[in-house]
């Protein structure tokens, strides 16, 4: 098939990876043109070079609006709609077989769009009010939607889904995440460091416990970094620095446990089977989609719980490393993820 894969324009598709949206598209980039697919990859045009790039924004918004994803800004929002329009002409005229919309945008939801070019949609965010009605209004016969978990669906549709909507769990490859028989006694947590993402929480759990913790990610509000994180570094809690690929994988699978700690309700959170595949069982806050995704692979606590989590860091500790990477073999593979988004596009083009 010849696909167009539509990205969000925030940072660049190309790793190491800002966050799980990036990864999540560049990782279906990557696999349906090894599966032999056409890919057009629609994304910032400093995005990776190995893909056909077909540049919505000429680089990605947040070197030229830096900070201002979540501001209201009216320049930037006319920027990104400016170049999603376009993209969309380009779409729709360039005989592509199904469009997956990977964007955030609404413009690829208005039904004359999706009626033009078969459709999947893959959600990434809760519910806000700028998407809201729009994803909702876009439910159509042609138009495939998908959730990444059953938490995620509920979120957007309390009442139930309606049956163009399913549920996509994202996949990894397990050979980018090999599995360690043993692990070093310590804790680990990685992403954005940002106050959604409870990083600072997550070092203070950690104290509690008595166990070194290493940071992995991008530090995305420095404000942020410089008042609640970097003055609880040392004493065992260090910051990694932001790494990607084989580097991030081999500093994961060495340690026991891996700490997560959203302070709002993540859709999925692909950190969390990336190190399960390692072997890490999972300590964190019950929210979202986390219940879901970890199972009998972890230790969830109630949301912002320090003292809780800090316990469940010790109880997590104590599952065997082979649950948790069964659990990403069972139902979190790249594989099952590509033959679940092959069947949505059949799905789509017959429709």
């Amino acid at each position: 098939m010849r696909i167009a894969l539509l990205a969000h324009l925030r940072h660049p598709i190309a790793p190491p990876f800002a966050g799980g949206l990036e990864a999540h598209t560049w990782h279906l980039a990557e696999g349906l043109t090894a599966r032999g697919h056409d890919v057009v990859l629609f994304a910032a045009g400093d995005s990776d070079g190995r893909f056909a790039v077909d540049p919505v924004i000429p680089v990605h918004h947040e070197r030229r609006f830096p900070g201002m994803e979540h501001r209201g800004d009216p320049e930037l929002r006319a920027h990104v709609d400016a170049g999603y329009a376009a993209a969309c002409d380009r779409i729709a005229a360039g005989g592509f077989d199904v469009l997956h919309n990977n964007s955030l945008s609404r413009l690829p939801l208005e039904r004359r769009r999706t009626e033009a070019v078969p459709t999947v949609t893959s959600l990434h965010v809760p519910p806000y009010d700028a998407l809201r009605w729009f994803v909702h209004e876009s439910v159509t016969p042609g138009h495939r939607i998908t959730a990444t978990s059953r938490a995620h669906a509920r979120a957007w549709w309390p009442e139930g889904a309606p049956p163009q909507v399913s549920v996509l769990h994202n996949g990894i490859d397990p050979a980018a995440w090999p599995f360690r028989e043993q692990g070093d006694g310590s804790a680990v947590w990685c992403g954005r460091i940002a106050p959604v993402k409870g990083t600072h929480l997550a070092v203070r759990a950690a104290r509690r416990a008595g166990l070194p913790l290493t940071l992995f990610g991008p530090i995305e509000e420095p404000a942020y970094w410089e008042s609640a994180v970097a003055p609880l570094l040392g004493g065992g809690i260090r910051y990694g620095g932001h790494l990607g690929g084989a580097a991030l994988a081999r500093e994961i699978g060495r340690a026991s446990v891996f700490l997560f700690t959203p302070c709002w309700d993540e859709p999925f959170g692909l950190v969390m089977v990336e190190a399960m595949a390692c072997g890490l069982p999972v300590a964190g806050f019950a929210r979202g989609a986390a219940e879901e995704i970890v199972g009998e692979a972890g230790r969830l606590v109630p949301p912002g719980d320090e003292a809780a989590l800090a316990h469940a860091l010790d109880a997590a500790r104590a599952i065997p490393r082979a649950v948790p990477h069964g659990r990403v073999l069972r139902l979190f593979t790249r594989d099952r993820w590509l033959d679940r988004c092959e069947a949505f596009y059949a799905e789509a083009r017959a429709a």
